[in-house]
């Protein structure tokens, strides 16, 4: 971690803010007093919070980690992600989505696993499993992955997110296999019946060996991504499920830390609530700087010093 590190600092990952979401005028001019900014580019979000925090980003092994925050044990071969997508033909592209909002529940899952293993693994030196809505692969012969998750190109042509280079072509193939026994699966037909979305193919992405657990200082965490929670578990670092409130946070720890709110949380008054409880923390001196991560790209960066910009009172960003 950076020598740098303000202990007093909190991560929070919130709901999407721009569009004119955030209805309170007060808390409009306070994040516009803040360092207030647009990302240009999707990112992972794990790759943002250790970017906000200096500490190191894993090489490989995303889906390992996940895995990992899932079970509590390190998983101790290669394992990817393989994630349930739809791919919808356009006229001249395919445009993935990524089933977020909803969710593939394991009854939908499991027998769409269990179906791939047996028409395309049985015998062979893979292998599909699934915990909950989450698909994974393994295999004793290590295949090219995609970086990212299925999450960060939802709604995007799924080209260029694919590997390229060595090993390509048999991700490509099996790939192939995988949406041609989806095809028509009676999973597919049901979910059509239902008003919903074929599973047509399957996101294989983070490939790699979980990293060796090594102590590492981190703030606590509170969230209920597995991914996340897998990152802390490696650093043997404390990690909570989300709380339910910010101020829930705050009362567990005396310093910083980071927070993740649910990304489909049904309440929607959480956004303005979480904003007023972390304003207040800030004005207070409970906590000394803070950075919002928006699920819109929007970043918000304050320090106690921002108070004083009071000629600041909305941002084009939030219109």
């Amino acid at each position: 971690m950076s020598a740098s590190y303000d202990k007093n600092l909190a991560v929070v990952v919130l709901p999407p803010v721009s569009g004119g979401r955030l209805k309170d005028r007060k808390l409009r001019s306070w994040l516009a007093r803040s360092d207030l900014s647009r990302g240009r580019a999707r990112r992972e979000l794990l790759s943002q919070i250790v970017g906000e925090l200096g500490l190191p980003y894993p090489a490989e092994g995303l889906a390992a980690l996940r895995m990992w925050g899932q079970t509590g044990d390190r998983p101790n071969v290669w394992i990817a992600a393989a994630d349930p997508v739809y791919l919808e033909p356009r006229l001249d592209h395919l445009c993935l989505h990524a089933l977020r909002q909803h969710g593939v529940s394991a009854a939908y899952l499991s027998p769409l696993i269990d179906h791939l293993q047996q028409a395309l693994a049985d015998g062979a030196d893979y292998g599909f499993v699934h915990l909950g809505s989450c698909g994974y692969l393994r295999t004793d012969s290590p295949i090219a992955t995609a970086k990212v998750p299925a999450r960060v190109l939802d709604q995007e042509s799924p080209g260029e997110y694919l590997p390229k280079g060595d090993g390509a072509d048999a991700h490509r193939k099996l790939i192939s296999e995988i949406e041609m026994a989806l095809h028509d699966h009676d999973i597919n037909l049901l979910r059509a019946r239902r008003g919903l979305p074929p599973i047509n193919s399957l996101w294989i992405w983070g490939g790699g060996v979980a990293p060796v657990r090594k102590k590492r200082k981190q703030p606590p965490l509170f969230s209920d991504d597995p991914l996340l929670t897998g990152y802390w578990e490696s650093a043997i670092a404390e990690a909570q499920y989300w709380p339910g409130s910010i101020t829930a946070c705050l009362d567990e720890t005396p310093a910083g830390f980071v927070a993740e709110l649910p990304e489909f949380e049904a309440n929607p008054g959480l956004l303005e609530t979480s904003l007023a409880e972390l304003r207040k923390a800030l004005e207070s001196g409970r906590l000394s700087s803070l950075v919002l991560l928006f699920r819109d790209g929007v970043r918000a960066e304050f320090r106690r010093s921002h108070i004083l910009r009071i000629w600041r009172r909305d941002s084009e960003i939030l219109q």
